[in-house]
């Protein structure tokens, strides 16, 4: 999940609205927006000798929306395809867990402190998501881009050459953030080149599938390098594949940024003409500090007051964490059942990926029904059901997640083949892929303009769950067993698969009651009837 990706369109809606809201008993969070727009100081009276430089109409080849498609699908790929490599980091080096332990003495006698590595790049991607990152995507997309990629590979060497296991872990730690701002990056490019709901459908899902898969497949990468090389070469051949990747980015990664590109233009007017020509964003004197206090405030605010990104926020963190999960109890449970060492333990973490590929195809049938729905709408006629988005979230939930999980429970047993447990594997994939998109796009509909503050909380979540949940994989899997333990995970997944089951009946009447939502919906009338 991305904030990055939702926040252009929170700009472009927050800046048409008129300022009046006349909103009747209004809220905590009405009036904090209203003083929100007072205090970021855009100018709406610029003078009659100041020149507003926007698009030079509809077809302005310059803005993004007009490329052409081979050059939109040309980025976009290539955005992907670093998504997944530069997220194969976080998990790559928890099959040789026991070859580090051995190097720098620790211990996983008591309690699991290999995974510490991955919790320290998890939680760094958390703290980079709330902090960082909202402070660099007033730079553009392409040199924040390639600065991150840059300082990215200076992490991956010290995971290489640590001489001590504090060492890794705090480099990891500053990797993993500069992972999370990457994969953001990348989000906010597809938003910026594919307009409309339908343009973005399959570029987003890909997105997703792509983090997904990224995590996922860190084990079977590490694996294949782990079992003909040592633990350093993990570190060494992830630095040689980004290294080299590196000119690609700078050849295909443009800036993608609609301000960025009207700055710049209005920019080089001043420079030629000494007109006073400035873009919105340029007259925009909201302050640095300013935009940390917003994106810290108001995500965990919602958190505390909206059901729908508390009971999302659950659900899609449970999900993620889940996947790092694996990384812990497929090795426990495959050694145990079968005598499995790490490496052949992380091949098998292959089928959740497999499962998350095909999660992919049910995500595109709930696309269709979701834009199929609009037909039917009695609350607005002609635009689609936002639980619409949920139908298909309902089936991952309910017998991805949760079914699969009880058949990873229910089939480790000696006696029976390893694919049997690897079918579950892939059950919970396609689950998590399912779900994970129908939030994201869930949150993106309702809250629209608050959309990035909804979507960042998730992702921190998430982050927050992937660096513990996995802590208490070693001892739950010890004590509880391998049926028992699965077990509890899929009645936690149970439960948490009820949350689109109210929404879907009491959806129309949660959404009344939000204050944001309300918000972003009288915001929308009023660009429409502005149009």
């Amino acid at each position: 999940m991305s904030r990055a990706g939702v926040r252009d369109e929170e700009a472009r809606i927050a800046s048409t609205s008129d300022g009046d809201h006349r909103a009747i008993n209004m809220t905590r969070a009405e009036e904090e927006h209203q003083v929100q727009e007072k205090a970021s100081g855009l100018t709406t009276d610029v003078g009659p000798d100041v020149e507003l430089i926007d698009w030079n109409g509809p077809d302005d080849p310059e803005n993004p929306f007009n490329w052409p498609k081979k050059k939109k699908w040309i980025i976009t790929a290539v955005a992907l395809f670093a998504t997944l490599t530069s997220l194969i980091n976080g998990t790559i080096i928890t099959v040789a867990h026991e070859a580090i332990n051995e190097q720098f003495g620790v211990s996983d006698a008591t309690f699991p402190n290999s995974y510490w590595p991955v919790a320290s790049w998890t939680l760094g991607g958390a703290l980079s998501m709330m902090t960082i990152l909202p402070l660099m995507e007033d730079f553009g997309i392409r040199w924040p881009f390639i600065m991150t990629h840059v300082t990215f590979l200076c992490f991956i060497i010290p995971q290489a050459l640590a001489q001590n296991f504090a060492t890794l872990v705090v480099c990891r730690f500053f990797a993993g953030g500069c992972v999370s701002i990457l994969a953001n990056t990348v989000s906010a490019v597809i938003c910026d080149i594919w307009e409309g709901d339908r343009g973005r459908t399959v570029p987003m899902s890909l997105f997703i599938t792509a983090y997904l898969v990224g995590s996922t497949i860190g084990p079977v990468i590490g694996a294949a390098i782990f079992e003909f090389l040592s633990w350093r070469w993990i570190g060494y051949i992830q630095l040689i594949w980004n290294a080299a990747l590196l000119p690609v980015y700078f050849l295909t990664i443009h800036e993608t940024r609609g301000t960025i590109i009207l700055r710049r233009r209005a920019q080089q007017i001043r420079a030629k003409t000494g007109r006073k020509a400035y873009s919105r964003e340029e007259l925009d004197n909201t302050t640095l500090s300013q935009i940390l206090i917003t994106s810290i405030r108001r995500p965990l605010y919602m958190l505390c007051t909206e059901y729908v990104v508390f009971s999302f926020t659950l659900w899609s963190a449970f999900s993620i964490g889940t996947v790092y999960l694996f990384t812990q109890s497929v090795e426990q449970v495959f050694a145990g059942l079968y005598g499995w060492n790490a490496s052949q333990a992380g091949y098998v973490q292959g089928a959740v990926a497999v499962g998350e590929v095909l999660g992919l195809f049910g995500s595109l049938v709930s696309a269709k029904l979701y834009f199929s729905s609009a037909s039917r709408n009695k609350e607005n006629p002609g635009e689609p059901i936002p639980e619409a988005r949920l139908y298909v979230s309902i089936f991952g939930g309910l017998v991805g997640v949760t079914g699969g999980m009880f058949v990873y429970a229910w089939t480790s047993y000696p006696n029976l083949p390893w694919i049997a447990p690897a079918v579950g594997l892939g059950m919970v994939g396609f689950g998590i892929n399912v779900i994970v998109i129908a939030i994201a796009d869930y949150l993106t509909d309702c809250y629209s303009m608050y959309a990035a503050s909804a979507v960042g909380v998730v992702g921190f979540g998430e982050n927050v769950f992937s660096a513990f949940l996995p802590l208490s994989a070693q001892s739950m899997y010890t004590n509880l067993g391998y049926h028992w333990a699965s077990s509890l995970l899929g009645f936690l997944g149970l439960l948490l698969a009820c949350a689109p089951i109210v929404l879907l009946i009491f959806g129309r009447k949660i959404r009344a009651r939000s204050p944001f939502i309300n918000q972003a919906s009288y915001d929308r009338k009023v660009i429409t009837e502005d149009d």
